[in-house]
């Protein structure tokens, strides 16, 4: 008999598949590991921190036979979420990932530079829009609807908590996942930045209406 996927709350012991599912898909949506050689360098920016930090806003896809193969991970305040990774969990990997001393010389350096500057997820333009998110799915769970499913947990989640509305940033060559959010009401932001990304964001209520 096929197992069932369906969508729960995020348990310590899906801490090793989260980090999988991320290096899997922190590349433009597909497989990093060559391009980031120590493999729990995205998990510690992108995955590992909401977990702990916030996991109440932590969802996973199980698989059906108790295996997460895609998350969502979102955070309700991301100003106040900025503070804790700076206070709660950048001492804890900063040994590890020593900020750099000067301008990054190799992708891995670029990312570790995230790692020490959290306040950059906090921007004026996006004070309407108070969380953010990440979701990610391996490929072989992709476009079954299961994204969508993880989504509507996240977003239901944050409504109840009186959260107005979400954002989230995506690199801009990723162009499947942009047409996925842009499926699910969220709207292109007007953020000043220089990276080549897009910030989208949408309401938490079902209507999906931005404020």
């Amino acid at each position: 008999m096929e197992n069932t996927p369906f969508v729960r709350a995020y348990r310590p012991s899906d801490h090793e598949a989260l980090g999988h599912i991320c290096v899997m898909t922190a590349h433009q949506g597909g497989d990093s590991s060559s391009l980031y050689p120590d493999h729990e360098l995205m998990p510690s920016i992108f995955a590992h921190p909401y977990a702990r930090l916030e996991p109440d806003f932590a969802f996973v896809l199980d698989d059906g036979a108790g295996t997460a193969v895609g998350y969502v991970l979102g955070v309700p305040d991301t100003a106040a979420f900025a503070k804790r990774f700076r206070a709660e969990w950048l001492p804890d990997v900063a040994d590890r990932y020593p900020a750099p001393a000067g301008p990054p010389r190799t992708p891995s350096e670029e990312m570790i530079g995230l790692l020490h500057t959290p306040e950059r997820m906090v921007r004026d333009e996006l004070a309407a829009f108070p969380a953010h998110l990440h979701i990610d799915l391996l490929p072989p769970w992709q476009g079954r609807g299961h994204g969508r499913a993880l989504m509507d947990t996240l977003l239901g989640a944050l409504h109840r908590q009186h959260v107005p509305a979400v954002h989230l940033c995506m690199v801009r060559e990723n162009t499947s996942a942009r047409a996925f959010y842009d499926r699910l009401g969220f709207r292109l932001l007007t953020v000043r930045d220089p990276a080549p990304v897009w910030y989208l964001g949408r309401s938490t209520d079902e209507a999906g209406d931005s404020p």
